[in-house]
């Protein structure tokens, strides 16, 4: 079972768009979302059976040009 996490990320001034356009390139989310507040993007990701998470977000979003912070909240089965 993967497991699904939930990124708000904070971008440098003007590179919102930018980064968003990145992700979506990369396919690896499962939904973006640009939001209010302090961080820019909402991203719903799901990190595929066997990968380490915190390795998996360095490695396929964090290494994008413009991306300032990220705040990962992880899920968990409540049932």
């Amino acid at each position: 079972m993967s497991t699904c996490v939930f990124i708000q990320i904070r971008c440098k001034p003007g590179t919102t768009y930018r980064v968003a356009e990145e992700i979506a390139l990369r396919e690896i989310h499962s939904e973006l979302y640009s939001t209010s507040g302090n961080f820019d993007l909402l991203m719903k990701l799901y990190i595929p059976t066997g990968e380490d998470v915190g390795v998996f977000i360095n490695d396929n979003l964090l290494d994008i040009e413009g991306i300032e912070r990220s705040l990962t909240t992880m899920t968990f089965k409540v049932f």
